[in-house]
């Protein structure tokens, strides 16, 4: 029996990285086993894969010596950092340069790398549609991921781009709907009438995996990921029949949601202008046929609403 590839995760024991661990588990037949890589492996998620079966390592992005035990014999490497967890672009793009490295050193021979594009290629530094973030950046958690990429490209890290995109997820959390005075569900976002990209994330297993499953066919590729295209308007009324309960669309300006002022406010409005602004070349680079073919069983949005439907009305109650 030929012994299985292993793929180094990180954020094993969040959204992303945590979707890949599912997808290479459910694959029990497959080439591949996982290496879950965490700050604390000691934690209750890690605990949780530990149960799975799941090899479970300490690495720290912030810790450039703690990586390369991580990547030791692996095939494979799904990376990714998380913006919100800090807000710095910089510190993102430093913890990217650190993976990089690392699995140079390592000669890992396929690294998935989860970034976005660069926002300022549709709206640039001096345009005043919107704020520059951070001194150098439109939407920074986009633009600091595209900057990240060259690290990959001058590491010589045989590397797939991995483009995501909104996820429905969030749904549970910082984009919820929210009851308004009237008792009623409102779904506030910054969009007009733009079709917001979206996607299940657990998705992003499932093609990353298909990614590493073609072998070396996608690597120095970009692949563009998405499960729907849909104006917000169209999410509220798919909302409304799945819960049997209106959920009413109210589109803000993004002005009139950058000054909302909570943490996060000029970063998220920014984004969701991006999303809006430039819609047309957003969509047309996630062509959903293409994502298909590398992931079948591929989730819409009507399909996500029904595996979450009960959870989704415990969240909003």
């Amino acid at each position: 029996m030929t012994a299985k590839k292993i793929i180094t995760v990180f954020g094993a024991t969040g959204r992303q990285g945590g979707a890949l661990v599912r997808a290479v588990l459910a694959d029990r037949d497959g080439a591949f086993t996982v290496r879950a890589v965490t700050r604390h492996p000691d934690g209750d998620p890690a605990a949780e894969l530990k149960q799975l079966g799941t090899e479970v390592v300490r690495g720290d992005m912030d810790d450039p010596s703690s990586l390369g035990p991580a990547f030791e014999h692996a095939y494979g490497a799904f990376l990714m950092t998380n913006f919100w967890e800090h807000m710095s672009a910089e510190r993102e793009k430093t913890q990217a340069e650190a993976l990089a490295r690392a699995a140079s050193h390592a000669g890992v021979q396929h690294a998935i790398w989860s970034t976005l594009e660069d926002t300022r290629e549709c709206v640039p530094l001096d345009d005043e549609r919107m704020p520059t973030l951070q001194d150098h950046y439109k939407v920074p958690h986009f633009d600091g991921k595209a900057e990240a990429d060259r690290f990959f490209l001058d590491a010589g890290v045989p590397t797939t781009f991995l483009r995501t995109t909104f996820f429905w997820e969030n749904l549970f959390g910082s984009f919820a709907p929210q009851r308004g005075a009237d008792g009623a569900l409102w779904l506030t976002y910054p969009m007009g009438d733009a079709r917001l990209s979206g996607m299940a994330v657990d998705d992003v297993g499932r093609t990353a995996l298909a990614v590493f499953a073609r072998g070396t066919d996608l690597i120095a590729a970009t692949v563009s990921i998405a499960g729907e295209h849909l104006k917000v308007a169209d999410m509220a009324a798919a909302l409304t029949e799945s819960l049997g309960e209106p959920v009413r669309y109210r589109p803000l300006t993004p002005n009139e949601w950058r000054a909302q002022g909570f943490p996060g406010a000029d970063e998220s409005g920014n984004m969701f202008q991006y999303y809006a602004d430039c819609e047309q070349h957003f969509t047309e680079a996630r062509d959903i046929d293409a994502v298909r073919g590398l992931n079948p069983a591929l989730q819409d949005f009507g399909t996500w609403l029904a595996a979450h439907r009960d959870r989704l009305r415990t969240t909003w109650t």
